[in-house]
């Protein structure tokens, strides 16, 4: 995607890549941010929560994991690290594991997206993945609601500032 870079990291505690996600004043409800941080002060990656539940848990999880980070290596039929953060938050216990990957080609902006939509054993959980130029690999977890075609328009680059401390 042309209009996403990598960053220079001169404050550790955000960021060194364009993460790329749903504005937070575009989406109503709770809205949460973590960051994946490397013993060096790097970042392994950010996944944003937004609850429309009221605070019974989150409806969505985005996930942007650069190249290297280790919460993108997932064993075969082992779901996305997003998955296992909304499972976990939800309180699910049962084990849940990936049944099926199939490549969709979309549209974002003017840019050709292959999204890889991942189906779990847990029918509630939609979930969906693709690579962006910069070698960012976005995840998009979902419970209880599809992912349509609509959920890629709404995705934009966040502000750095938004992760600082």
């Amino acid at each position: 995607m042309s209009f996403l870079r990598r960053r220079s990291a001169a404050v550790p505690a955000g960021p060194d890549f364009d993460v790329l996600a749903m504005d937070p004043s575009d989406w109503p409800g709770n809205l949460g941010a973590g960051l994946l941080p490397a013993t060096d002060g790097s970042c392994q990656g950010v996944f944003l929560r937004y609850d429309l539940f009221g605070g019974r848990g989150p409806a969505m999880i985005i996930g942007n994991l650069p190249e290297g980070s280790p919460a993108r290596e997932v064993e075969e039929g082992q779901v996305p690290f997003e998955v296992a953060q909304l499972l976990a938050a939800l309180e699910m216990e049962e084990p849940v594991e990936v049944l099926s990957v199939e490549e969709d080609p979309v549209m974002h902006e003017d840019n050709l997206l292959i999204v890889r939509r991942v189906r779990c054993s847990e029918d509630r959980v939609s979930c969906v993945q693709f690579d962006r130029s910069d070698g960012v690999l976005v995840t998009i977890a979902c419970w209880d609601r599809p992912i349509s075609n609509d959920l890629y328009a709404l995705l934009k680059p966040l502000p750095a500032e938004l992760f600082q401390q």
